[in-house]
């Protein structure tokens, strides 16, 4: 296996972003601003994708199908989020590479492109905010962390739940809303929420239907 690191240090400001992002259609994963997304690239098409965004900007515009249709071209939600390739491990013929989310993005039209993935023009100005971490958002913390218990107990699922008690908020409730296995519907309602509050109430909701239920659905980060 080879590997190639890239700068995580590299500088993205909003005025920098471009006009047009390359687009990752997966379903069920999520990216959120300054978290980390691990992917296994192999598709041919994604490979190119990946090729061209190391050789410009290393921008990837993460986004989901809005169903499962099978189609060669499936229709997509509007809000996705950009992020930045900030490692590449080259293994036989695919690559894994992690992202780091940046920013949040609405699609607009897309743009015609002769490498086998889609890219779209992008609209950045509703997600401005997404540059400025909020330091203290007054999330109800206490359920949160009941509901996530029940969840995870339900569901079999085990967790360092020293390191969640001793995660920023912000931190915790994005990362949750990454890795939790809730449905892409759900996936891309916590995308959308306009505030770590916001995304914090509706994560709360989740987990405590799920945990009654005791049945989510998860996707494997591939393609």
């Amino acid at each position: 296996m080879t590997s190639v690191a890239t700068s995580p240090g590299f500088d993205t400001r909003l005025e920098r972003l471009p006009a047009t992002l390359p687009l990752f259609p997966l379903s069920g994963v999520l990216l959120l601003p300054r978290n980390r997304l691990p992917l296994n690239v192999f598709e041919p098409r994604y490979l190119n994708l990946v090729d061209d965004a190391i050789a410009s900007d290393r921008l990837i515009g993460m986004i989901q199908p809005e169903r499962e249709t099978g189609d060669a071209v499936p229709s997509l939600y509007r809000v996705g989020c950009v992020g930045r390739i900030i490692s590449l491990a080259e293994e036989g013929s695919r690559y894994l590479i992690a992202l780091t989310g940046v920013c949040r993005f609405s699609i607009g039209q897309e743009v015609p492109t002769t490498r086998g993935y889609r890219r779209a023009v992008c609209d950045w100005s509703a997600y401005r905010h997404d540059f400025d971490p909020d330091a203290s958002p007054l999330i109800d913390r206490p359920r949160l962390m009941t509901g996530l218990k029940a969840f995870f107990k339900a569901n079999g699922l085990s967790a360092d739940w020293a390191s969640i008690e001793q995660a920023p908020d912000e931190r915790l409730v994005n990362s949750l809303a990454m890795i939790c296995p809730f449905k892409p519907l759900e996936k891309q309602a916590l995308l959308e929420a306009r505030t770590v509050v916001e995304r914090s109430t509706i994560l709360i909701g989740l987990v405590e239907m799920a945990a009654i239920s005791g049945n989510p659905d998860g996707t494997d980060a591939r393609h």
